[in-house]
């Protein structure tokens, strides 16, 4: 089949949100008390994981490995990833990098003492922004954001600093210290990244009036609206939070209404 709609996962979150309005409605499975943070979709073609995230608290300071040492301690790919703002509220914040170099030592200091949230340059975050995380880069997402996240196909995450938070479960949520520090880079670094976002792990750009063409299968995700994907006898509904993924080899495929979609794909 040319397109096929992927289904969502949803994923409780100690920092998430209790409406998913106007992308999803809330499964019927989550617990009242329970928060939804993270909707997954992905697909066995695509070696790419894309969510949307929904954030009422800053997550934790974290870090995420490259291929290689993901591979050597995981049996994992690596991640790398970034951010496209769908929604932000006022005075809204993504941390990436720190605002000048650091020692290891250093780092592992304020990773106990929780100076390190205070190490890390911080962005002014707005609808529309784009962010670019590439792995070993030093990061937190702030509170107050709906986010469209691209990125490998993994789920490693050190994390350094976490506010002395409880995990739903009520116990402390680990560090990984050893891990996050032997992969950080202690630097500053540019995250703003304008679309379209061309990288060794991902191409990302919007679709105007039509997905290309491409050797290689492809996800599109609405981000706003709602209209028609494909024409005539291979076509398909969509609307805000869903995502489609379109066959290797397919044709130019129309979009019709007020879609607003973005593309991704490997290299």
């Amino acid at each position: 089949m040319t397109l096929r709609k992927l289904e969502p996962a949803f994923h409780e979150r100690v920092w998430g949100v209790r409406t998913l309005s106007p992308y999803f409605d809330m499964p019927d499975s989550s617990s009242k008390s329970d928060p939804i943070g993270e909707v997954w979709f992905q697909t066995a073609e695509i070696p790419l994981l894309v969510k949307f995230l929904f954030t009422t608290q800053n997550l934790s300071v974290q870090v995420h490995p490259e291929d290689e040492y993901a591979m050597k301690h995981h049996q994992s790919l690596g991640k790398t990833e970034m951010w496209h703002v769908l929604a932000a509220e006022p005075g809204a914040k993504i941390a990436a990098g720190f605002r000048r170099p650091i020692t290891p030592e250093h780092a592992h200091a304020a990773a106990l003492s929780g100076e390190i949230e205070q190490l890390l340059e911080w962005h002014d975050a707005a609808q529309g922004d784009t962010f670019y995380i590439p792995a070993g880069t030093v990061h937190a997402i702030g509170a107050g954001l709906t986010i469209c996240e691209i990125q490998q196909l993994s789920d490693v995450t050190y994390r350094l600093y976490d506010y002395g938070r409880m995990g739903l479960d009520g116990k402390p949520r680990p560090l990984h210290l050893e891990h996050g520090l032997a992969v950080s880079k202690l630097e500053p670094h540019a995250a703003r990244a304008p679309l379209p976002v061309r990288k060794k792990h991902f191409i990302t750009e919007f679709v105007n009036g039509e997905v290309p063409a491409a050797e290689k299968p492809q996800m599109v995700m609405a981000l706003a609206g709602s209209g028609q994907l494909g024409s005539h006898s291979v076509s398909m509904a969509m609307q805000a939070g869903e995502v489609v993924v379109i066959a290797a080899g397919a044709a130019v495929t129309p979009v019709i209404g007020d879609l607003k979609l973005l593309r991704t794909l490997v290299p």
